[in-house]
């Protein structure tokens, strides 16, 4: 199953606001170059990069009856193509090299909630809020970009 990269999404700081880019670096010890939860933390090394896919976060907008930009969801990237439910220990390989290895599902947290009421139920089943990664191979990804899921 191949899809492909929709977005790229970052924020430099806790709670800060998202810039979305075309292009990133993505590092072994950092994530998503200029994301701040992507830096490797001594035994919390589960969550460098996040990932939803478009189907997720449109069957998440149907049930809110709501159009909201993907990127306040605070992921890092978004895919269409392929499926990430139930895919702990999977690997997404991109089309530049990049390989991300699949930790578990995204939770979607209470901030959800503040984006607007109801998101975080909207997110919970499916495993629509995405998945959680750890960065096997570094390299650079863009918009655009083939990504398949091995596993």
């Amino acid at each position: 199953m191949t899809g492909t990269l929709l977005g790229i999404a970052r924020h430099a700081r806790p709670r800060g606001e998202m810039e979305t880019v075309e292009h990133a670096e993505i590092g072994l010890a950092t994530g998503v170059h200029g994301d701040f939860r992507g830096a490797l933390k001594p035994g919390r090394n589960k969550r460098q990069v996040t990932v939803m896919t478009a189907d997720s976060w449109r069957h998440a907008m149907r049930d809110l009856d709501a159009s909201i930009p993907w990127e306040l969801r605070r992921v890092n990237l978004l895919v269409e193509g392929i499926e990430l439910e139930d895919t702990k220990g999977a690997r997404l390989i991109f089309a530049g090299g990049v390989v991300l290895e699949v930790t578990g599902e995204c939770d979607p947290c209470s901030r959800m909630e503040e984006i607007a009421p109801g998101l975080k139920a909207a997110l919970l089943p499916h495993w629509r809020g995405g998945v959680t990664t750890i960065v096997r191979q570094e390299g650079r990804i863009a918009v655009g970009d083939s990504v398949r899921i091995d596993r």
